[in-house]
């Protein structure tokens, strides 16, 4: 394959005049600062979307119970005077006679199931679009791919800033609907139509228009990022950084931002012709105006199955790099792994039918989706072997990051199982919108992408912010989202088999299902633990930054290019001259030298290698 090479000087020779504080932090356009961004807006989101999972464990645990901290006390339900500051508060709204849009969904605190509706709409839309996309792909896309290839920066800096504001944008939108009349969005992610398309189903107006709005910004920020991404890939690798010699993570990203480039088109088309069934009069998803349903379904899902390959494929190419790095192993079947990534990314385009059993599909076309759901477990299967085969016989050292990235393995391989039951007609049917889907999707996006989030975070922080982050903490913060993750989801597994159906906000009114409610509530407090052990990893973070030890260039004693550089990197990354690549990144244990690793870029003397094979 023939070698791209990157030009040594294009970046402005690196003479740059002394920049300010809204140039080097705001409007920046050096790729590690925008992956900060990217970073701090996606966790910001997280405490968001985490808030709101806890709010509704809480409605299905203990339903018709005022939520902690937020509503009345007890001592006010029951003689109706206020005892404490948000009794007062409640009273005074009610007395009021307000058309606060939180009084009429969420009387004194206790939930309406209009409210539980649009918790379960936000939460599953801002862990998808506003925390692991950003997260897995803007930030660690926009600080690996420079590093790792030998670039001094993104191939449009410029394209790349514009990229953040736009996404940081959408964002707002997003956050601007739970403020408008009516609340936000109540129609779950999926929007389904016609409960989507007509503001009278739901009683939301403008919180389903911004919604929309927001989804659409959010996908023209992605598609430039991804032609950023792909370009870079392309076209600024260093010299001797051939494809096959790319770190698998950057193979993982390159295949995302092709995935992007050619789904969200179609998100954004369905997108505004749903804004146009609800605001101009149109019947593209309204079947009382000839409109169809089912296009809805068939456009959001040719769409939204490849979207969980751009939340999960960064995180295998995550995992893959840290298990080499801390196995002192090369990645067992290197071209496998590539090919078995691009045969994921292939694949999940002909897939997105297994999400339509329930639809009424013609029996045929079933069984088409069926075999190619099962089909794309095979090269799921390839990547898991070879993880079992870089790890066997590895001399393991048991890092934070390495522990993050074993998780993501077991919870993908729980998380896979799963699926194929999905994938199967007859059994999809049984469980279909039960609590079993709810499990699944948490194993491949929590267990998964996740822990593959906290893997990298762990693994690259010191190369990010020039210190490293504790590792009692990290340990700690790690066993107990472990434990208490297995404990929220597992149990969901059976609550599924058992007939609990999904997006109802009180379990209790069903008598069928009351005889599961102890398994709800012991999710529920087992996601309030989840919950709180998240707060470690927040003051490690934050504590590190400014107090944790500083980074050496090198602390894991990886391969890969961007530890070749300073902790963290300066303004072009490589100074005067751009690494040159011998060999590809997983050199580990090498015969060549005495040590046990051997950088990407290390020129080999003769005398150094026939001293090595001694």
């Amino acid at each position: 394959m023939a070698e791209v090479t990157a030009t040594e000087d294009k970046h402005e020779v690196h003479t740059h005049a002394e920049q300010g504080f809204v140039s080097t932090y705001i409007f920046s356009t050096d790729h590690k600062m925008i992956a900060k961004q990217f970073l701090f807006l996606g966790l910001l989101m997280m405490i968001l979307g985490g808030g709101l999972a806890l709010m509704m464990r809480w409605q299905l645990g203990y339903p018709e119970q005022p939520l902690p901290l937020i509503g009345v006390s007890q001592e006010f339900l029951e003689t109706d005077e206020p005892k404490t500051a948000m009794d007062k508060m409640w009273q005074e709204w009610d007395e009021e006679g307000s058309e606060n849009w939180l009084v009429e969904t969420m009387p004194y605190g206790v939930m309406t199931a209009a409210f539980y509706n649009m918790l379960f709409t936000m939460h599953a839309t801002i862990m998808i679009f506003f925390v692991v996309m950003p997260i897995l792909v803007g930030c660690f896309g926009n600080f690996l791919i420079p590093l790792m290839i030998g670039a001094r920066d993104m191939a449009f800096p410029k394209l790349n800033m514009y990229s953040f504001w736009v996404g940081a944008v959408s964002a707002i939108v997003m956050l601007a609907g739970f403020f408008v009349a009516g609340g936000h969005a109540a129609t779950g992610w999926t929007a389904y139509a016609p409960l989507s398309s007509d503001p009278t189903w739901t009683g939301v107006d403008w919180g389903q228009n911004l919604w929309c709005i927001s989804i659409i910004i959010l996908a023209i920020s992605s598609m430039m990022g991804a032609i950023n991404y792909i370009t870079t890939v392309i076209n600024m690798r260093a010299p001797g950084m051939t494809l096959m010699r790319m770190p698998l993570v950057i193979w993982s990203l390159f295949l995302v931002a092709i995935l992007l480039l050619l789904a969200l088109p179609v998100l954004t088309s369905a997108l505004a012709l749903l804004l146009f069934d609800r605001m101009a009069g149109t019947s593209f998803f309204s079947p009382a105006g000839g409109g169809e349903p089912l296009l809805w379904q068939h456009l959001f899902w040719f769409f939204g199955h490849p979207e969980v390959y751009v939340l999960i494929v960064p995180a295998m190419g995550i995992t893959s790099d840290i298990l080499s790095v801390f196995s002192r192993k090369p990645v067992f079947g290197y071209h496998a792994m590539v090919y078995a990534m691009v045969s994921i990314a292939f694949l999940g385009w002909v897939v997105w039918g297994h999400h339509m059993f329930m639809s009424g599909m013609n029996p045929a076309l079933g069984m088409a989706f069926m075999l190619s759901t099962m089909v794309i477990a095979v090269p799921s299967a390839i990547k898991t072997f070879n993880w079992l085969g870089t790890l066997w016989g590895g001399a393991i050292r048991f890092t934070t990051p390495m522990l993050n990235a074993l998780a993501f393995v077991a919870m993908f391989v729980i998380g896979g199982l799963s699926g194929i039951h999905m994938a199967i007609t007859p059994v999809d049917i049984f469980i279909h919108d039960t609590y079993y889907i709810v499990a699944h999707i948490h194993y491949v996006v929590f267990g998964g992408s996740i822990f593959g989030m906290f893997a990298g975070l762990y693994f690259w922080f010191p190369k990010m912010f020039g210190r490293v982050l504790n590792e009692s903490l990290g340990k700690i913060h790690f066993w107990l989202t472990f434990l208490f993750f297995n404990c929220t989801f597992i149990p969901m597994h059976i609550l599924g088999v058992g007939g609990h159906m999904r997006r109802i906000y009180n379990p209790m009114q069903y008598e069928f299902l009351q005889s599961l409610q102890p398994i709800n509530v012991f999710i529920t407090v087992s996601a309030f633990c989840l919950g709180a052990a998240q707060l470690v990893i927040i003051f490690n973070f934050c504590w590190s930054m400014y107090r944790g030890k500083k980074a050496e260039r090198n602390p894991w004693q990886a391969n890969t290019l961007e530890w070749g550089a300073a902790s963290p990197p300066p303004h072009g990354n490589w100074g005067d001259t751009i690494p040159s690549v011998h060999r590809g990144p997983y050199e580990y244990s090498s015969p060549e030298v005495t040590e046990d690793w051997l950088p990407q870029d290390r020129v080999l003397e003769p005398a150094t290698a026939s001293a090595g094979s001694e």
